[in-house]
């Protein structure tokens, strides 16, 4: 995950320090409350606008200049995110678009629109417990009872972990054959919503320590029951449909294409067995890769320290 920051970094050094632009322009619809549901409804393409991409850190965070004007929005509020490698991530989206922008390819862009909007209006406490909900329908806790290949293979590749998972956080997961599921003890969701309460909020600890008490109430101001880190970990769940493969992921016990492969185990094996579809299988594989990479990368960004990661670079 730092190999990713890092590159990041390098990659997007050079939008830095460019010409601060002095007009406001919006990038999207305003925000009419009847306009919310289609605002983030997946645009297709749109010719570019702009030649140059660039940050510049303002007094709430870190802010992208599309040439003179300030990246915004779909509810038209100012694009700004706490972390400047998650400004960097950002940037690297727009300035990668060739003569149309696709918006369906800037995951980033969209996780970040959606912690600074929060067009569900959910507080962090809902957030959260959306994410651990998944757990009583985790794809890797539903087992099956033939054929006897497919019941080995799910042993041998999902127990390990779950007993990871167990062992990590002290809880009891378990897997079941029944259609009803595995009964998830009380307790382990607690605990997990616990452990995801203490990751850094945007609004709250996702801020530079050197910023001044002004600043901070200005990032304040975005709401404080924005809540990226979580926002960015159910994206991540609902891509893998396993709240127990996105920890593994989260915690780096587990690879993107791990966690992807362990996701899809049962339609990978039956596309071992009666081949794929030309195209669409590739297609839908690349694609889950690249919106989980993103949530990962998302939820590991917004913890970024400014601090740590100089350190890493003097290294």
């Amino acid at each position: 995950m730092w190999r990713s920051c890092l590159r990041l970094w390098d990659e997007g050094r050079r939008l830095l320090n460019r010409p601060r632009g002095g007009l406001i322009a919006s990038v999207g619809p305003g925000p009419n409350p009847r306009l919310q549901a289609r605002a983030y409804a997946p645009l297709t393409e749109r010719k570019r606008f702009y030649q140059n991409v660039s940050i510049t850190q303002g007094e709430g965070g870190f802010e992208i200049n599309l040439d003179h004007r300030k990246l915004k929005t779909p509810q038209a509020k100012l694009f700004t995110v706490p972390s400047e490698a998650l400004a960097i991530a950002v940037a690297t989206e727009w300035d990668s678009q060739q003569d149309t922008i696709k918006f369906y390819t800037m995951h980033l862009t969209t996780l970040c629109n959606t912690s600074l909007d929060n067009p569900t209006q959910r507080n962090k406490d809902q957030l959260i417990r959306a994410a651990v909900k998944f757990l009583d329908t985790d794809t890797i806790c539903y087992r099956v009872e033939e054929p006897e290949t497919l019941v080995e293979l799910q042993k041998n590749e999902w127990d390990p972990v779950i007993e990871w998972a167990e062992k990590r956080y002290g809880v009891e997961i378990g897997s079941s054959t029944s259609i009803m599921g595995p009964s998830i003890p009380a307790r382990t969701q607690e605990v997990l919503i616990s452990h995801l309460a203490s990751y850094n909020m945007w609004a709250l600890q996702g801020t530079h320590r050197s910023r001044s008490a002004a600043a901070l109430s200005q990032v304040g101001a975005l709401g404080p029951d924005l809540a990226c880190v979580p926002a960015g970990i159910e994206f991540v769940v609902t891509q893998l449909k396993s709240m127990v493969l996105t920890l593994g992921l989260i915690d780096l016990r587990l690879t993107v294409e791990q966690a992807v492969l362990l996701s899809r185990l049962e339609e990978e094996y039956q596309i071992q067995k009666w081949g794929n579809i030309e195209w669409a299988h590739d297609y839908e594989l690349q694609e889950l890769r690249a919106r989980t990479a993103a949530g990962a990368l998302f939820v590991h960004l917004c913890s970024e320290s400014t601090t740590v990661k100089h350190k890493l670079l003097r290294e």
